[in-house]
């Protein structure tokens, strides 16, 4: 039996052609297949892939592992990981799956699949049981083969993100924009026709070669370009996603990066101004700005451990009207308790259209308030041993401590979150403060040093 080294927490992402290669997913599309009782009765799934080089080539075998299976599957072609989400429960249909490795490099290929509703699997809600069939390689013959459609959901999604926003009171702000050669540019040209902004375009054209860089707006060096493009042009502020589009990154008007963690609070504000006493779902890293602002708004702020899968279950459990993830996932209740890349930005755009604020403005009070370090990764051999040594130096003295998700510890006018990644060999910092940049840096030093000597 072959043991597969691509199964990660939330998804499967690989090494080309060693650790993913189209026989591996052929068996993960039978795998699959039987996880959602395919072999119990008629199921539909519908298919997608990203603007990888491989990406078309492995949706071909999962199709086919599927078709062997006896699913029905409705092929939506290129498309961003939340088409799927979108397809999967406008369609009605019995799950979903996209080709896509995001924003890892350009060598490297996964899937992210969903079941019914748009409903996510994760290691604890089936991802080892379709590891385990797709290691053992032993299918049952299906009784019939399941038939292929070639389909479009385009128009539909583009009409619903278009619900989002109120475009008669949006103005003509100036949008410097970078797709990354990702998938993001071409749902910028459908959705331009129907919005009064101005467009400057980077990196605009899907090349899975990616000739400027792996898509991934979180590594500083990728930044640049983006806040060049935003001055070059006078922009009034910047955009830039993901490979796949299923996160979005903000630049004020004068080039400067806003960390995810105001964009959750900014979106937060709005969707209580739409819908009194409604739930907001936040992670455990970054936290004071945006229960400040849930609680000034009467809403109820619901904690989760990070990661999409998480996020997503406690949206659907609290029916939550929107949830936010520091690092640049949004959640929406009408977006199927699912993440999405391009309703955030349509949401800020019209923040700033009626408040006539400029981006630095919407968001330069919460970052005074409650100013943040930003996630920062450090190389360690065990992340376990150092979280440890950082619960021992400052649990005495901490007023709370959080063991949801990693290491929380809160004090009076700073606190910390330290946290492993799920597939690399690194620990995650964040800190912040009540109001006190000093505070904060001189607290990232003295945890930094922690780290390093741990």
């Amino acid at each position: 039996m072959q043991e597969l080294t691509c199964f990660k927490a939330y998804d499967v992402r690989g090494r080309l052609p060693d650790q993913l290669n189209e026989e591996i997913v052929y068996r993960i599309g039978r795998a699959y297949a039987i996880f959602i009782g395919a072999n119990e009765v008629a199921k539909r799934v519908v298919v997608g892939y990203d603007i990888r080089l491989s990406s078309k080539q492995l949706s071909s075998a999962l199709i086919r592992g599927l078709l062997d299976s006896g699913v029905d599957v409705q092929d939506i072609g290129q498309c961003g990981t939340e088409e799927i989400y979108f397809a999967t429960s406008h369609l009605g249909m019995d799950g979903g799956i996209v080709v896509t490795a995001s924003h890892n490099p350009k060598d490297y290929n996964g899937l992210k699949f969903v079941r019914e509703n748009s409903k996510p699997i994760s290691a604890d809600t089936g991802l080892k049981s379709i590891r385990a069939l797709a290691e053992s390689n032993l299918f049952p013959k299906s009784i019939k083969q399941g038939q292929l459609v070639q389909i479009s959901i385009r128009d539909a999604y583009i009409n619903h993100l278009l619900t989002y926003t109120d475009v008669t009171s949006c103005k003509p702000i100036k949008v410097a924009c970078n797709a990354g050669n990702g998938g993001a540019g071409a749902i910028i040209d459908l959705l331009e026709p129907h919005l009064p902004y101005h467009f400057e375009k980077l990196y605009h054209e899907a090349d899975g070669n990616f000739p400027n860089g792996v898509p991934n707006p979180l590594l500083e060096e990728n930044r640049e370009p983006t806040r060049a493009r935003l001055l070059e042009t006078n922009a009034d502020v910047a955009i830039a996603w993901d490979g796949d589009f299923d996160r979005c990154f903000f630049w004020d008007e004068k080039g400067q990066f806003i960390e995810g963690y105001y964009i959750v609070g900014l979106l937060a504000q709005h969707f209580l101004q739409l819908e009194q006493a409604a739930r907001i779902v936040h992670d455990p890293r970054l936290i004071w700005n945006t229960q400040d602002i849930v609680l000034r708004h009467k809403g109820i702020a619901v904690q989760s451990k990070s990661g999409h899968a998480f996020m997503k279950d406690v949206m659907r459990n609290q029916d939550a009207i929107y949830g936010g993830e520091m690092s640049a996932h949004h959640y929406f209740r009408r977006f199927f308790y699912c993440d999405s890349g391009m309703i955030p930005w349509l949401v800020v755009l019209e923040i700033l259209s009626r408040t006539d604020k400029t981006m630095s403005q919407l968001v330069e009070e919460c970052v005074a308030r409650f100013p943040s370090s930003g996630e920062i990764n450090c190389s360690v051999k065990d992340a376990q041993i150092v979280m440890a040594h950082a619960l021992a130096a400052y649990e005495a003295e901490a007023l709370n401590v959080d063991l949801m998700d990693g290491v929380s510890v809160d004090f009076k006018d700073w606190r910390f979150n330290l946290r492993s990644s799920n597939t690399e060999p690194l620990i995650r910092l964040n800190v912040e403060s009540r109001g006190s940049v000093q505070l904060m840096q001189e607290k990232t030093r003295e945890l930094l040093n922690l780290i390093s000597s741990a």
